[in-house]
């Protein structure tokens, strides 16, 4: 398994997809460090050599490109950020819900989780 920028490609995939696994690299970063470097997008990341691995690694440094744990505590940062000087979208993160302007009232499951039942304790107390 080719090890880059310290995560482990997959080595059935054709290269121009198993770069992809590396957070931060999209398709169109692939492509294009692909074709500066001269390989193949169809090989295997199994079909390799270390001085393709090198060539990818070197590729990725030059075109400073950030990857894994940089992005991650860049973003993180950024939120954080936000948060902190009380922004909109700051106020958004903290709160779990989505932050560019979609409608919550039937949508954004996704953000705010399981959905919470609200009334239907009005028959208990009028009952006794």
């Amino acid at each position: 398994m080719p090890r880059i920028k310290g995560v482990d490609i997959p080595n059935d995939k054709r290269i121009e997809i198993a770069l992809t696994y590396i957070y931060g690299v999209g398709k169109a970063w692939s492509t294009k460090i692909l074709s500066t470097n001269g390989i193949n997008p169809d090989t295997r990341a199994k079909d390799l050599t270390e001085e393709d691995i090198a060539k990818i690694n070197k590729s990725i440094t030059e075109f400073q490109i950030l990857t894994e744990g940089e992005l991650r505590r860049q973003k993180s940062s950024n939120i954080r950020r936000l948060q902190e000087i009380k922004s909109y979208r700051g106020l958004r993160h903290s709160k779990g819900l989505p932050t560019r302007g979609q409608r919550t009232r039937s949508n954004s499951r996704t953000r705010k989780g399981k959905r919470k039942t609200v009334g239907g304790m009005k028959k208990k107390l009028a009952k006794k």
